[in-house]
C-alpha cells in the first residue's frame, strides 16, 4: 500500500583472540558479574586529551582534538583500557595527554567501550554535519553528532573524500566539492599538535539534494509527534523519521514491527520522503 505525502527521516573493534599457552597472573581484575551487555550500534573513535577521571561517577572528561569542548564519557567494568597496546585495569585510568576512546551511545550517555592511552599522537574520528569548508585554507568546520559542538579540522588537498552507502549516491563522486554546507560526513583525522586535527580520510554519507531509499521495520512510532524510527537491515542502522500525520493518514495503521519503504531526498537538514509504502 502506498502512502502519499511528505515525511522526514534522519539517521566495535573485536577483541583479539587469546593466544594459547601458559597464562600469567592476570594484571586486570576479572569482570564483574551481572553487567549489562555492551551498548549496541555503531561505535565512534574520539581522539583527545583526558583532562579528568572521576572514579566516583565513573566519568572521563576528554578534550577532543579539533574542538574547544570537553566531552563527558562514562565508563564501568565493561570498559577495556590499554596503555601502548597493553591491557591494564580500568582502575588505572588517569589523566593522559593523548588518548583514543572508542565510544557508543548508551541511551543518552556516551559510553567508553575501549580506551587506548598512547605516548604518540592518536588518531580520531568525528561524524557530523558540515557547517563550512574553506578550500583556500583547508579548514573544515563540523557540528559533531555526539557532542553537538563545533569541530575544526584541516583538510589537506590530497585527502581522500569518498561517498559511501547506496549505489546511486556513490555513483556521483565529487571529491572535495562534496564538503558543502549541510553534508553529512565521517572524518578520520590525525592529531597535528596544538590541539589541532588533520583529516586523513573523509566519508560522505549524504549531500543536499541526494536521493535515498530506506526499507526496514519500525522500532518506534508516535503519531502525535509525527515521529518514527526505521531499522534498515541492509546496514543495521536506525533512521529517525518525522512526518505529518495529516499528509499520511494511513500511518494510523502503522505500529512497531510494521515493514515500510521510504523514498527520500536529503535537503541539507533532514531526509524528506516523497513516498512511504507499507510492505
Amino acid at each position: 500500500m502506498l502512502l502519499s505525502g511528505v515525511a522526514m527521516a534522519q539517521s566495535s573493534l573485536p577483541v583479539p583472540p587469546s593466544t594459547p599457552g601458559p597464562v600469567p597472573a592476570p594484571a586486570v581484575a576479572p569482570p564483574a558479574k551481572n553487567l549489562p551487555p555492551m551498548p549496541p550500534g555503531k561505535s565512534t573513535v574520539v581522539g583527545g586529551q583526558i583532562r579528568h577521571v572521576d572514579p566516583v561517577r565513573d566519568q572521563i572528561a576528554l578534550k577532543v582534538f579539533g574542538g574547544n569542548q570537553t566531552m563527558k564519557i562514562f565508563y564501568d567494568e565493561r570498559t577495556q583500557v590499554y596503555r601502548n597496546g597493553q591491557r591494564i585495569s580500568v582502575m588505572d585510568l588517569k589523566p593522559e595527554e593523548h588518548a583514543s576512546v572508542e565510544t557508543a551511545l548508551d541511551g543518552t550517555n556516551v559510553f567508553a567501550l575501549r580506551v587506548h592511552m598512547l605516548t604518540t599522537l592518536p588518531e580520531g574520528e568525528s561524524q557530523g554535519q558540515v557547517v563550512r569548508y574553506d578550500p583556500g585554507s583547508g579548514e573544515l568546520v563540523l557540528t559533531a553528532s555526539l557532542s553537538h559542538e563545533p569541530v575544526r579540522l584541516h583538510v589537506p588537498q590530497n585527502t581522500p573524500v569518498v561517498r559511501v552507502g547506496q549505489k546511486d549516491f556513490t555513483a556521483g563522486q565529487r571529491g572535495l566539492e562534496d564538503l558543502m554546507r549541510g553534508s553529512l560526513v565521517n572524518v578520520k583525522f590525525q592529531a597535528a599538535g596544538r590541539g589541532e586535527g588533520s583529516a586523513t580520510h573523509i566519508e560522505v554519507l549524504a549531500t543536499p539534494g541526494s536521493v535515498f531509499i530506506f526499507s526496514g521495520v519500525l522500532s518506534f512510532i508516535d503519531l502525535h509527534q509525527g515521529l518514527l524510527i526505521i531499522v534498515d537491515p541492509q546496514d543495521n542502522q536506525s533512521y529517525r523519521c518525522s512526518f505529518s500525520p495529516s499528509a499520511f493518514p494511513d500511518t494510523a495503521k502503522l505500529h512497531e514491527g510494521s515493514a515500510v519503504r521510504l523514498v527520500a531526498h536529503f535537503d541539507g537538514a533532514r531526509y524528506v520522503a516523497s513516498e512511504i509504502t507499507m510492505e
